[in-house]
């Protein structure tokens, strides 16, 4: 059989071009999809047909170990980075100033309203603590509140606490203002509401912790030594400790002043009295009695919320003390190192950790939580943060050169002991 090669080579070049255009026509039609689907990629992803698919979203949970932004101030109160030492650190800048002003808050008391007063420096206002290993959250008002839903908080101590209250009332004060529902003859203690949470929060005068016969004004001038009674709790606090929910007990600076000593209700005998032919004790020994007492009725009170021990804080007189031409007239930050902390304050504080460290395990073993609250190094930097003559209104007003008394132990509001917030709540959220 012939085979017309001919035919069959024009045949086979037919089928070629055929071929050849299909393959082209096809790569076209590939071309202009995939150009089609690049231009329309990112409406794809949102359209009906993907939505009703099973897809994972991504974790938008950051790991534990994510970085926040030092200026940061609003960070999620559950984003800590790692736990830390949050009473080590540094007072850095903060342009964003305070949460509250003198003016939005009316519950600054006169002695601590410094710009009402007329300081003139608003310098040191704004500047915010910053622990050195981890991010601290700002103190979160909303959030808080919603936390202590029908719960119940005290500041115990002197007055100190009264000026801690104010600044967490005043930070509080930025969701609901409080309604105040009660004060003893002397304003001293006080108790207040928020309604819309069924939250108090109480300020209960006690600056011995212990029971005391005072003597003294408001401006701190005695007519005789306090009457201490070392081994009888006040009953200002004790009578309502199981009915609260979370406590910051303190004292320290009292000690310090005249006292004679009773205990088995006998008078042992006194610190600073040497007219009164009573053996000298000194301060240490009424102290360390003092909290030794306190700490193991807290330790063995089988309460079931949360009680914060805090620290004395420390003063910044210089040429002088309260009654005798103290002053204390730095406008910034000081670094560490810079000021050394005073011998009296040194020793308080010791006590302080020495009992409470005493008493933690025996606590943690009866179930009671107990934390220590040590601000002393942390207001220790900031000697700008008094009222120094600022105390009342308007000094220099008449004279410029007036001499004033100065508080250099209290601290203005707004001030440095509104940081003292951020640390309790972060202790509240993670600790």
């Amino acid at each position: 059989m012939r085979v017309n090669w001919k035919s069959w080579s024009l045949n086979k070049h037919q089928h070629v071009l055929v071929k050849l255009a299909v393959a082209v026509l096809l790569v076209g039609l590939a071309f202009r999809l995939f150009v089609s689907r690049s231009k329309g990629f990112a409406s794809d992803l949102e359209s009906p047909v993907l939505g009703k698919e099973q897809v994972q979203g991504p974790d938008l949970k950051p790991p534990v170990s994510v970085e926040i932004p030092e200026n940061e101030d609003q960070i999620p109160l559950d984003i800590v980075a790692e736990k830390c030492d949050l009473f080590t650190g540094d007072w850095i800048p903060s342009p964003s100033g305070p949460t509250y002003t003198n003016k939005s808050c009316p519950l600054i008391e006169g002695h601590q309203n410094c710009m009402r007063n007329g300081r003139p420096d608003p310098e040191y206002l704004y500047w915010k603590w910053k622990p050195r290993d981890c991010q601290l959250p700002r103190f979160n008002a909303g959030r808080f509140l919603e936390l202590m839903r029908n719960k119940a908080w005290a500041l115990i101590g002197d007055s100190i606490s009264r000026n801690h209250v104010q600044s967490l009332l005043c930070m509080l004060t930025t969701v609901e203002r409080p309604v105040e529902v009660y004060h003893d003859g002397e304003y001293k203690s006080k108790r207040w509401h928020f309604p819309s949470y069924n939250f108090t929060i109480s300020n209960i005068w006690s600056p011995f912790l212990v029971k005391a016969a005072i003597f003294e004004d408001n401006n701190g001038v005695s007519t005789a030594e306090v009457q201490l009674h070392l081994d009888k709790l006040d009953k200002t606090w004790t009578d309502v400790y199981q009915s609260l929910d979370y406590m910051i007990i303190s004292t320290g600076k009292w000690f310090l002043k005249a006292a004679i000593y009773h205990e088995n209700d006998t008078i042992v005998g006194c610190h600073i009295c040497p007219e009164k032919n009573l053996t000298e004790l000194g301060f240490v020994y009424a102290y360390n009695k003092t909290l030794h007492y306190v700490m193991d009725f807290i330790a063995t009170s089988k309460h079931k919320g949360l009680i914060f021990f805090r620290t004395s804080t420390p003063d910044h007189f210089e040429n002088g003390e309260w009654h005798n031409g103290g002053t204390c007239r730095r406008i910034t930050p000081a670094k560490e190192g810079e000021i050394e902390i005073k011998d009296l304050n040194r020793i308080l504080r010791n006590v302080e950790l020495e009992e409470f460290e005493k008493t933690a395990a025996k606590a943690a073993d009866n179930g009671v939580k107990l934390k220590l609250l040590d601000f002393t190094n942390l207001l220790l930097l900031r000697p700008d943060g008094h009222p120094g003559p600022y105390r009342q209104f308007q000094p220099f007003a008449e004279n410029k050169t007036e001499v004033v008394q100065n508080d250099c132990l209290h601290w203005c509001l707004p001030g440095p002991i509104d940081f003292w917030n951020d640390v309790i709540m972060e202790m509240v959220v993670n600790g």
